[in-house]
């Protein structure tokens, strides 16, 4: 059953406003039965429907040169090709992914932008309906005739499309009318054809009548007339004007005809290849841009359709000169088409974005690869080689440290003025000669270490005789490291980038934007001591964090160093690429009741105040019940106010108190600033038991002169640090004498805590044989298995062995 409700003269009686903006339109048309063929279809009732409307303005004339900038567009063209609305038989329409592009429109009609759609699938739904019918009309002939047992030898005649298009248009739009009906949202069917733009009376019309039905907040539903249209013309394009010889070149004349800020066209295939898609060389272009058609290979067409990715870059191309924007992706693809098109408008890596803005450098996927190349060459140098590398970084630091602090300055300031940086963030960006000098001796620690990094000999085994096994550290590959207001990161990266022989792709926040290039160049400069300059990238294109950590085929570990909600947001986008870091640093001191009152005042007071946005800063201070009302537990709390710490009460220490402190909110809390937890416990066991559930598994103390109950702490305590009798603050690579660290892991795998250089690799196993084969050692065989450990000694010059 095929719904259709049309305006009845009740209907439109009721609503005046509707009844005048049709007696508009009909009167602009001098012949209207020479106007394009409109039918409004009556989908939400015409009150006031609220609606969130997002600040759109824009001169059209010029189309956007970043994704970034897709944001603004207000007006859009969506083209869905016969691959996106029809089923995989081609016989009938894909219902789920229509039901979601639908929700996606109307999501974005009602936040006020100005929807179209240029869609397929007449042809599809018509063959469907039509062949429902033959078969049903055979089936009762045959019956009447020549009895049930000849049912199964009837054959479908071959069904002519304009015939198709005729029977499965007002089935089509029905279907639309339903869909667009569960968001209050209004829509009109508008069939074309090519010589509706090629007379001008007929293009005026239609102009018209589009941009009375966008006034009115409806969104219209194109498509070609296949009903009565003409087979394409081969070159039939006017010189500077596009032809309407599919749906694509339909959209492309549409938009810019309407002044449309983006056209999204939907198929599918992921967007446009620099050669087939499926051939083994193929890579997807991020952006394409007029000119470099010459690159292109193209491949066979769709499955259904008469157009092909040669003729979607050439409408695209067209669109693009007209003003209009164009993004070509996949709209058929499960996992994404449901949010395909708002992810387009919001700037997202997803298809191929067509730009006339070429950027100055290169993209970030071919820094990747300049870093992967670079990258195995520094792999592959003698360890002196790389130690030289990062002593001539660390000589730079100070010896260019004016250069360095002249870019910091002009960082802080801006961040002064624009005042979007917190008092403990705006620490982090500052720079001075003291923190320089520290960068460079934990540089040179590291320069030391990388002596016995890459290509050391884990493990040797004699597998049989002259069979021998051999497990070697190799580098990881590439790594994305994404910082926020911490310049001081990246030489400290960099250093350990160049140690473990690891490609390194860059991203820091936008607040340090000069001091991270400076520092930058510094690197590169040290690293074009032996060739490897392209090693080290630094993102800074308009990437969005997300985008980077979609480039799972590039990218082969990613670290953030920032925020908590930093590492989750990255956590949560990097689907396919593992991420080293935590999340939160809710680090806890326990003061036991056999603890020292110098010791505990001392270590509490550094682990709060010494650095209070660091992640190894104290967040809850857990103290003895037997402590309460004693000199030290006041002492504690006298110091916590000099230091103008703001304390919030336990729901057990509240319990204990008359006028108790504000109580906190919520016991898994990382404050990153002067302000902490209190809470009471009963015992040693009740403390591990309080940090196993409320902490992150990041640093945790006790403080007691119980050296067996300090040891039960250490050994039951699931952290990656856990100290006795010291502050939290000595969680950090260089303390630890690992020079410098990339972040503190709270991982339960590969690397754990401070993660320095040892936590960048990874190991491969090579094995030396002379002939060997499986089939040596089975029961036929003449071979046995020895499975001897041997003495572990360096890879020989000659035999080193890289990633």
């Amino acid at each position: 059953m095929y719904l259709q409700k049309m305006f009845s003269c009740s209907q439109l009686l009721a609503r005046p406003n509707a009844l005048q903006t049709f007696r508009r339109a009909a009167s602009q048309s001098k012949n209207p039965s020479s106007s394009p063929f409109l039918t409004l279809h009556a989908v939400r009732k015409w009150s006031n429907v609220p609606f969130f409307t997002v600040p759109l303005a824009r001169a059209h004339g010029k189309s956007f040169g970043h994704r970034s900038e897709l944001r603004q567009a207000k007006r859009i063209v969506v083209k869905l090709g016969s691959a996106v609305v029809t089923r995989g038989d081609e016989c009938g329409l894909a219902l789920g992914r229509l039901a979601s592009i639908v929700e996606q429109v109307a999501v974005l009609q009602n936040q006020g932008r100005e929807m179209m759609i240029v869609t397929s699938g007449a042809v599809a739904f018509g063959k469907q309906r039509l062949r429902h019918e033959i078969l049903l009309s055979q089936s009762v002939r045959q019956a009447l005739h020549s009895g049930q047992n000849q049912l199964k030898d009837m054959s479908l005649p071959v069904l002519e499309a304009r015939a198709c298009a005729a029977a499965g248009q007002s089935g089509l739009m029905a279907l639309y009318e339903a869909m667009f009906t569960q968001y209050s949202t209004c829509t009109a069917q508008i069939l074309v054809t090519n010589l509706d733009f090629h007379d001008d009376q007929k293009r005026r019309n239609l102009n018209s009548t589009l941009h009375e039905l966008l006034r009115m907040n409806i969104v219209p539903i194109i498509n070609t007339n296949d009903a009565v249209v003409p087979p394409p013309e081969p070159n039939s394009d006017l010189q500077g004007v596009i032809s309407i010889k599919d749906n694509d070149s339909l959209a492309a004349r549409l938009a810019v005809e309407m002044r449309a800020d983006l056209l999204i066209a939907l198929s599918d295939v992921e967007g446009l290849y620099d050669s087939p898609p499926g051939s083994d060389d193929a890579k997807l272009l991020d952006t394409f841009y007029p000119g470099d058609q010459h690159s292109i290979t193209y491949g066979t067409k769709s499955r259904v359709g008469i157009g092909g990715m040669e003729a979607k870059v050439k409408a695209a191309l067209w669109a693009l000169q007209g003003g209009t924007s164009v993004v070509i992706a996949n709209g058929t693809h499960p996992k994404v088409t449901g949010h395909v098109i708002t992810d387009i408008v919001e700037g997202k890596k997803v298809g191929t974005f067509f730009s006339e803005v070429k950027p100055a450098g290169p993209t970030v996927e071919q820094q990747t690869e300049m870093a992967r190349s670079a990258g195995r060459t520094l792999a592959s140098l003698e360890p002196e080689q790389r130690s030289d590398i990062i002593c001539a970084l660390a000589d730079l630091l100070t010896e260019r440290k004016d250069e360095i602090l002249s870019a910091n300055k002009k960082d802080v300031e801006h961040a002064v003025s624009t005042g979007r940086l917190s008092p403990a963030m705006l620490k982090r960006l500052s720079l001075s000669s003291s923190k320089l000098n520290s960068l460079s001796i934990g540089l040179r620690q590291i320069a030391v270490s990388s002596q016995d990094s890459v290509g050391r000999v884990l493990r040797r085994t004699r597998v049989a005789n002259n069979l021998e096994l051999e497990q070697i550290t190799v580098p990881i590959g590439v790594l994305l490291v994404i910082f926020e207001s911490r310049p001081d990161c990246l030489p400290q990266v960099s250093a350990l980038a160049i140690a473990s022989g690891n490609a390194l792709l860059l991203k820091g926040g936008k607040e340090a934007a000069n001091t991270n290039r400076i520092l930058h160049e510094l690197a590169q400069e040290a690293l074009s001591i032996h060739g490897v300059k392209d090693a080290i990238q630094l993102v800074s294109t308009r990437e969005e964090v997300e985008d980077l950590c979609r480039l799972e085929k590039m990218i082969d570990l990613i670290i953030p160093r920032g925020s908590s909600q930093l590492v989750r947001d990255i956590q949560r986008a990097a689907k396919g690429i593992p991420v080293l870091g935590h999340s939160e640093g809710i680090c806890h001191v326990y003061v036991d009741h056999e603890a020292s009152v110098d010791k505990a005042i001392k270590i509490v007071q550094d682990s709060k105040c010494d650095y209070p946005a660091a992640c190894n800063a104290m967040e809850t201070l857990l103290v003895h019940r037997d402590l309460l009302r004693t000199p030290m537990f006041d002492q504690i709390i006298d110091m916590l106010r000099t230091e103008h710490v703001k304390i919030h009460a336990g729901p057990k220490f509240a319990s204990y108190l008359t006028f108790s402190p504000s109580e906190v909110k919520s016991l898994r809390t990382e404050y990153g600033d002067l302000e902490c937890c209190i809470e009471v416990v009963d015992s040693m066991q009740e403390a591990i038991d309080h940090i196993h559930k409320y902490g992150s598994s990041h640093t945790d103390v006790i403080v007691t002169e119980n050296e067996d109950t300090a040891e039960q702490f250490l050994q039951q305590l699931d952290s990656a640090c856990v100290f006795w009798n010291a502050s939290s603050r000595f969680a950090d690579g260089y303390r630890f004498g690992l020079g410098a660290e990339v972040g503190i892991s709270t991982a339960r795998i590969h690397a754990r805590g401070p993660v320095g250089l040892e936590g960048l690799l990874t190991t491969k196993w090579v094995l030396r044989g002379e002939g060997h084969t499986v089939a040596d050692f089975s029961e036929q065989g003449s071979m046995t298995y020895l499975h001897e450990n041997l003495p572990v000694a360096q890879v020989l010059p000659g035999r080193r062995t890289t990633s």
